[in-house]
C-alpha cells in the first residue's frame, strides 16, 4: 500500500523546527489532523528518537504548525501552533511557539498569503489561534524574495540570518483573561519533599509559572542534561506545575492538569551570576538580567522558548514577583541567560504596581528564521499500516 503524502515545507523559527502547512493542504476537519501530525513526527517513540518521522527527539524539534486565511479582520493570516509529544500519542494546542511564530510570516508570504513589497519591510499580522492573540511580524524583503541573509546571530543556532522582529500585542491573559491569574504577584505552594514553595503565576504570551532555583536545591546555571539526569528535580518541577495549573484555572485537579503538559510552562530563575553556556562560553552575571532553565513536556529546554522569554520580561516589569525581586533591570531591554547562551526582550506593563489591574502592553524579541526544504512529506497512519499488513 502507497504511503500518504502533504504538500508541506520544513522550516526553522529561532531555535525550533518544524513541519509547516498550509491549511488548503489538511482535511477541512480538524479533528483528522491528530493522527496525521502524530504518524509525520514519528510519534509516539518509545525510544525517544522519532527516527521514523520529521521529528529530533526534543520538544523543540517535534513540532507542526498550520497557516492559512484569517478568520478575524485585524489579521493577515490565522496560525495555528501543534505540540506533538515524543513518547505518548499527544498532540496540544494548549500554547503558542513564540520560537515558530518568527517563521510564520516568511512562510505566509512565500507562500502567496501576503501580499509584501518587493524590497524593504514586510509586515504579516498574525492571529494566533490558539492563544487568540496578535502577533506583528516584521522582516526584510529583497527582489521579491524573503531576505534570509543578514548579520544577526541567536544563541543556540549557528550563522548569522535577516533579523524577523515579533511584536507580541497585549500578550496578557492568553489562556485565563488575567496577566497574574491569581490576583496576586506571588503564591505558595506545599511540594512533596520540598514544603512550602513560593511562586510567580503569569499568564502573557503562554502561562507560566516561576521559581527560585535555590527553593528546589538547584543553582540555577545547570546544563540542560545535568537536569534530565536528575528525576526527583523533574517530579518535583512537575508538581509544581500541576499546582499552579489548578491555581490558574487551566485544569480543575492536579490529575487532570497532569494531562496538559504543555501548559504551564515551568521555570527555575535564578539572579544574575556566572555560568557556561552548552558551546562553552562563560557569562558573567553582567552579562544578564536573570537567568532562566525552563522544562516543556517535561524535558529541560537548551534554550529559554520566546514565549517563556516574554512571559518572564513582563513578569520581570511587574512589582513585587519573584522575577521583579531577582533581577537586574531598568526601563531598557531585558537579557534572559539561557543554557544557549542569552536572549534580549523588551516588554512594557501599565499598573505595575497592582496585581489586579496590571495590563502587559507588549513584549517584543527579534529572531531569525529560514526555509529548510519544501515538498512532500510521506506518512502512514496506524489505519493505513494495519492494512497494509491485512493485505500482505
Amino acid at each position: 500500500m502507497p504511503q500518504n503524502k502533504l504538500k508541506a515545507a520544513f522550516m526553522r523559527g529561532g531555535t525550533s523546527k518544524a513541519v509547516v502547512f498550509n491549511r488548503q493542504d489538511l482535511p477541512a476537519d480538524p479533528a483528522q489532523w491528530d493522527p496525521i501530525f502524530l504518524a509525520i513526527m514519528g510519534s509516539p517513540d518509545p525510544n525517544g528518537r522519532q527516527l521514523d518521522g520529521m521529528g529530533g527527539g526534543l520538544s523543540s524539534l517535534s513540532k507542526v504548525c498550520v497557516v492559512g486565511s484569517p478568520t478575524r479582520p485585524d489579521a493577515d493570516i490565522d496560525y495555528t501552533f501543534a505540540q506533538i509529544s515524543v513518547k505518548s500519542a499527544d498532540v496540544d494546542y494548549s500554547a503558542n511557539c513564540g520560537n515558530m511564530s518568527s517563521a510564520m510570516g516568511p512562510f505566509a508570504v512565500s507562500e502567496g498569503l501576503v501580499k509584501a513589497p518587493a524590497n524593504g519591510e514586510a509586515l504579516v499580522r498574525i492571529h494566533n489561534t490558539n492563544t487568540g492573540k496578535i502577533i506583528v511580524a516584521r522582516f526584510p524583503m529583497a527582489d521579491g524574495d524573503v531576505e534570509t541573509d543578514g548579520e544577526m546571530t541567536i544563541d543556540g543556532v549557528g550563522g548569522q540570518g535577516a533579523p524577523v522582529r515579533l511584536e507580541f500585542v497585549d500578550p496578557g491573559g492568553t489562556r485565563t483573561g488575567r496577566l497574574l491569574p491569581t490576583g496576586r504577584a506571588c503564591d505558595h505552594f506545599d511540594i512533596p519533599g520540598l514544603g512550602s514553595i513560593e511562586a510567580s503565576l503569569v499568564d502573557a504570551a503562554n502561562p507560566c509559572v516561576f521559581v527560585a532555583a535555590s527553593s528546589v536545591g538547584k543553582d540555577g546555571s545547570e546544563m540542560p542534561e545535568a537536569l534530565e539526569s536528575d528525576p526527583v528535580f523533574l517530579e518535583r518541577m512537575e508538581a509544581i506545575r500541576c499546582a499552579a495549573s489548578v491555581a490558574m484555572g487551566l485544569a480543575p485537579d492536579v490529575a487532570a492538569a497532569a494531562k496538559i503538559p504543555s501548559v504551564p510552562k515551568v521555570a527555575m530563575i535564578v539572579a544574575p551570576r556566572q555560568m557556561t553556556t552548552l558551546s562553552g562560553r562563560r557569562l558573567e552575571a553582567s552579562d544578564m538580567s536573570l537567568g532562566i532553565r525552563m522544562i516543556s513536556i517535561g524535558q529541560p529546554h537548551r534554550a529559554v522558548p520566546i514565549t517563556g522569554a516574554t512571559c518572564l520580561a513582563i513578569a520581570v516589569r511587574i512589582e513585587r514577583t519573584l522575577p521583579n525581586r531577582m533581577a537586574r533591570a531598568g526601563d531598557g531591554p531585558i537579557t534572559i541567560a539561557h543554557p544557549s547562551g542569552t536572549t534580549v526582550v523588551d516588554a512594557a506593563v501599565e499598573h505595575a504596581d497592582d496585581p489586579v489591574k496590571a495590563r502587559a502592553i507588549h513584549g517584543a524579541v527579534y529572531r531569525t528564521a529560514r526555509r529548510l526544504f519544501e515538498g512532500s512529506v510521506f506518512y502512514r497512519t496506524a489505519k493505513s499500516t494495519a492494512q497494509a499488513r491485512r493485505s500482505a
